[in-house]
Parts: structure tokens; sequence; C-alpha cells
């Protein structure tokens, strides 16, 4: 471990030393905002080849910008946010899958929005977090003041509000902790509120960043603009995924939601335009730093350019993104760089496009790539990306990881076997597998990877202990336990499907009377249950009327300190998990 940090701080020097940029007073952006739009693959543009896409503003902007040609993100969503916002490998941050526990980011981390809070920036999120519901991983404990988002990792999943079913159309969100019921396509609702943010942040002479992370295009996709999807379903998508002569009612099905995928970009897309319009209009255009990336690659068999594979895979189509840095005070148009970078690189990126110091505790992993999108590369030093994601804990040597370098990149497939090494090269579609007739530069990489492994393995005692979410804070007067954050428990059905079971490790942070409310879902609306509610050390039980699917336990007492919460439903001699529980303190 202590070789590797050597090496990681004098590569790191080297950067900095040779390779960072200043800027003055006059051109540092006023407004920095971050778009990140989720499940959209790195070719789902017009620009970068796809021919059945229309994304004219993102083309657009891309004409602009100056542009990263291999820029990396993870495979999955969170593990992409958790680097994005702290500039370290996501594996340091507990943040390393996407549910069941493993979707909360470590609370101690240094947020890239508390950085800049603490510089006097006003720090807005619009969209998606998906590293935490409760406190104090929510992201207004992490250094945003303004919060429009919805829980968990996307509407139409159990972390949504008990209310009812959440869509994309009308949906509940929630704005600075409030349940708010909207009106309109969510898209376009959290793009208002970002312009919003921006506007008054501006009239009122205090620098912004914003960061604006659609839930689109992820899944479920049954609620999408409907004038746009009728657009892709009178184009021909099948050139860009398979020939239909035979195709089978699944490959059907794949078609229908690739239109339904393309409609909710071309959405995206519309919204992007807005947003530099509004730019124009408020006179800040020319110095506003706008970036456009994706989290992972596509999840579906869509159009991936030379390369294959698709979201949770470590080939290339399911980690690769276009980044997109619009500032044209300051960043030539039309620029494309093909030096790699990563998620990881942003934080300090930013950082020193404003003219913000890293606080000296804090410690990253990315680096300033600014002279990237500034085409001063000249003799830039090689380096090595590290990218790894798989379902659960602890974090597995050798499973869906990869090395990757400007030329070469070693791989661990995601469902096992040997390394494989790639000249990504000459073989974009890693087709060749060089690892027999390169065993030296497999052991080398295969050594950088042990080393890189070991290192953030061992960041922390309990580096892959999901975080506690704790109760009886007065910042969050009623905690909400969702199947999003649940842990599996040994012998019982798993996962959110129904029926499954799970359970909570939460810290109350308060000893004293408690209500607990308890909303379940059941096969049969008139069939009665049995609700049972466990809690430190203590089991309490009831049965409850057909007609109801609530229940609350009114003054249960509980403990200060780390306790076990779980709940279960009887219902015709079958138990299972419950659906949400709210624990509320009582006032003394």
């Amino acid at each position: 471990m202590i070789r590797y940090l050597l090496f990681n701080v004098a590569i790191l020097s080297h950067f900095l030393t040779f390779y960072s940029v200043s800027y003055s007073a006059e051109d540092k952006p006023h407004h920095v905002i971050v778009i990140m739009s989720d499940d959209q693959g790195g070719w789902d543009y017009s620009f970068m080849g796809n021919p059945v896409i229309d994304t004219p503003n993102i083309d657009a902007m891309a004409q602009r910008s100056s542009r990263l040609s291999r820029f990396y993100v993870s495979p999955v969503c969170t593990p992409t946010r958790a680097s994005l916002m702290t500039g370290r490998y996501n594996y340091r941050t507990r943040a390393i899958d996407t549910y069941l526990g493993h979707a909360m980011m470590e609370p101690e981390e240094v947020t890239i929005a508390e950085v800049l809070s603490n510089a006097g920036y006003a720090t807005g999120i619009f969209g998606k977090w998906h590293l935490g519901d409760n406190y104090p991983m929510r992201p207004q404990d992490q250094g945003f003041q303004e919060v429009f988002v919805h829980r968990g990792g996307g509407i139409g999943q159990p972390s949504d509000p008990a209310s009812g079913e959440n869509k994309y159309t009308d949906p509940t969100l929630f704005h600075n902790g409030k349940e708010k019921e909207m009106k309109g396509y969510v898209t376009d609702i959290i793009f208002d509120k970002a312009l919003e943010f921006i506007s008054k942040n501006h009239h009122a002479g205090k620098p912004s960043f914003t960061y604006l992370a659609p839930n689109a295009p992820h899944d479920p996709l049954h609620d999408v603009p409907n004038e746009l999807l009728k657009k892709y379903q009178r184009r021909n998508v099948k050139q860009i995924i398979v020939d239909l002569e035979e195709g089978s009612e699944e490959q059907l099905q794949e078609i229908d939601n690739t239109n339904r995928i393309f409609a909710m970009i071309d959405n995206i897309d519309d919204n992007v335009g807005l947003l530099f319009q509004r730019l124009k209009e408020l006179g800040i255009y020319e110095n506003s730093l706008v970036f456009y990336f994706s989290d992972n690659g596509p999840y579906g068999d869509r159009f991936v350019g030379p390369h294959r594979s698709r979201k949770t895979f470590i080939e290339e189509g399911g980690i690769r993104s276009i980044l997109l840095a619009h500032w044209p005070e300051r960043l030539q148009a039309g620029n494309v760089n093909d030096r790699i970078a990563a998620h990881y690189d942003l934080f300090p990126t930013i950082l020193n496009a404003v003219g913000v110091d890293l606080p000296k505790a804090t410690q990253i992993d990315g680096i300033d790539i600014m002279p990237l999108l500034d085409n001063k590369t000249e003799n830039w030093p090689d380096r090595k990306l590290y990218l790894q994601w798989h379902r659960g804990s602890p974090a597995r040597l050798y499973e869906n990881g990869a090395v990757i370098s400007q030329t070469h990149k070693l791989s661990f497939p995601k469902n096992g076997g040997d390394a494989q090494l790639y000249n990504l090269i000459d073989d974009p579609a890693e087709l060749n597998n060089l690892a027999e007739e390169q065993p030296d530069l497999v052991n080398k990489y295969l050594d950088d990877y042990n080393i890189w492994f070991e290192e953030v393995s061992n960041t922390r005692p309990d580096n892959y202990a999901a975080p506690l979410i704790h109760v009886g804070n007065e910042k969050e007067p009623t905690s909400v336990l969702t199947q999003q954050d649940w842990h599996n428990v040994d012998g019982k059905p798993q996962g959110w499907r129904f029926g499954a079971y799970g359970n909570w490790p939460v810290y109350f942070e308060k000893t004293g009377l408690y209500d607990v409310r308890i909303k379940y879902k059941k096969e049969n609306d008139t069939a009665p249950v049995e609700l049972t509610f466990l809690v430190d050390g203590n089991s309490m039980s009831t049965n409850v009327k057909g007609s109801l699917s609530e229940h609350t336990f009114k003054n249960v007492k509980i403990t200060e300190g780390n306790q076990l919460v779980e709940a279960e439903i009887t219902e015709n001699e079958i138990s299972r998990g419950v659906h949400q529980i709210f624990i509320t303190k009582r006032q003394n």
C-alpha cells in the first residue's frame, strides 16, 4: 500500500507541476453546470454516428465545445456518481453498488458541493442523487443548498413516495426534503427548476454550481413523451439493432424499448437547447462552464460505435461516455482530445477552473484534465485508469474490473475467467485477446491492478460496510426506510421482488419514544395480515384488517445506538418483508 501511495503522489505531483492551467479572475466561470444523463450510452447522439436518433442541440453543443473522445465512467450509476462527487475511486466511498445498502456514500467523504459551498458558491442538485436517501447521506447533508430530487435509483422503484405509483409525468419529487407533487414531464421539470436556480443566483450576483442529473433515459419506459415516441416509431430502428425478417417478439420489444429511450433522450436534447438559450438571455453564456456526459453505457443492446457490450459490463460499450466541456470564453470550439480520463477527474478540474483550492486534508484520485480540454498536452504523461463493479459486498478481486492505459486494457470478465488483454487502438471491439502473446504486459498490468485493489480496499478498516442511516436527528424528523437500502437476510427471498425480505441496520441518535408507521403490499386486498415489527431486541405484533395496508405502532421505546430494524407481514401463512417504514421521534 505504501508503495502505491508514493507512486500515486509522485505522478500527481508531476501532473500538477507541469500541466496545471491557472486562470485570472476574469477567466474563471461564474456558473458551472454539470449535466449527467442516466443510462444514455456513449453513442446515443447523432454527432457520434447514430443514424436514427436526433440530438441537434447536443450536437451543436459538441461543435462549440472541447471534447474528450476517450472518457470513462463506471459500469453502473452509483459508483459513477460517487466518483463524480468526491474525485475518488468509488471503492473508497462505500458506494459500491446500486441497492441493498451499498448505494449510500460514506458521509465523511468530502463532496465537490461541500468545497464549493464553503467557497461561497450556491450549490444545487436537480434530478438523481442515488447516494443515500436518509440523514446524513442526503444531498442537503453533503453540501447542496438547493435540492430538487427523486429518491433511490429512479422513479418507479421501491423508494418512491408511499402516496402512490410515481411516474415521469406529474411525478412526486422532493424539494429540500419536502414531498412535492409536480405537474409536467420530470425532465422538463428538473431543467426548469435548475434554470430558476441559476437565474436567481445570477441576479443576486452569486456564483453557482448546478448538478443537473435527469433520471432519463433510465427505465421504466412506459411513460415517455408521446409525440417524440411516435416520431421514432415511424423510423427504421432495425438498422442499428437486428435484422427482423425472422425476428422474435423479444427483438420487437427491444425495438419498442429503443424507440422509447430515444424519445426520452430527444426530450433531454430539447432541454439542453433551452438551457443555452436561457444562459444567453441572462448574458452568462460565454463565461459559464457546462459539462455533458452520461453515467454508464446503454441499458440494452444499442449502437455503441466500434465497441461492444452495454451497462454493467466492463467492455468499452459499458464504460465509455462522451465528455463535452462548453466554455466559449476559454475553450476552443471543436477541439477533440483522445487522451484517457475518467469521472473522478471532474472534481479537481472544476476546482481548478473556478480557482478554489482542495481542502488540505482531502485526498483525491482524479487529476485536473483542463489541459486536455485546453489542448495543452505536449509530453502529457501516461496514466492508468481503474474501474470495477459487481453485485454485493465486499469487493472481489478480478471480477468485472479493468486497468486501462492509452493503448491497452487488461480486463477481468463479468462472468469469471482469466484476465484478457486488448490493444484498444487496433482492436476497439475487444475481439483479439493478446494475453497469451504478451504475458509480460499482462503481468505488469496485473501487478498494477493488485496494488490498486489492495490500496483502495484498505481506505478504512471496515471499507465495504454500508453506512448507517441515522434516526432521530432534528434535520430529518421522520426517517423513511425503504427497500432501496434494506439488507438481504440469509435464508429469506432477496432483492426487490414481491415477497422479498430484508432488514435495516440503523443508528438511533437518542433514547426515547418513537412512532413507527409501516406500509406493506398484499396479494389479496381483502385478506387480514399479521404484522410484526422488531427493534432493540423487542418484537411486537398485531393483526390488521384486510381493508388496510398500513399500521402504526405508537410509543415504541428504542435505545440510543446501533439497532437492527425488521418488519414482516404474514398473509395466508406466507411471510414477506414490508414496503416502507416511517420512524418519527416523539417530542418530549
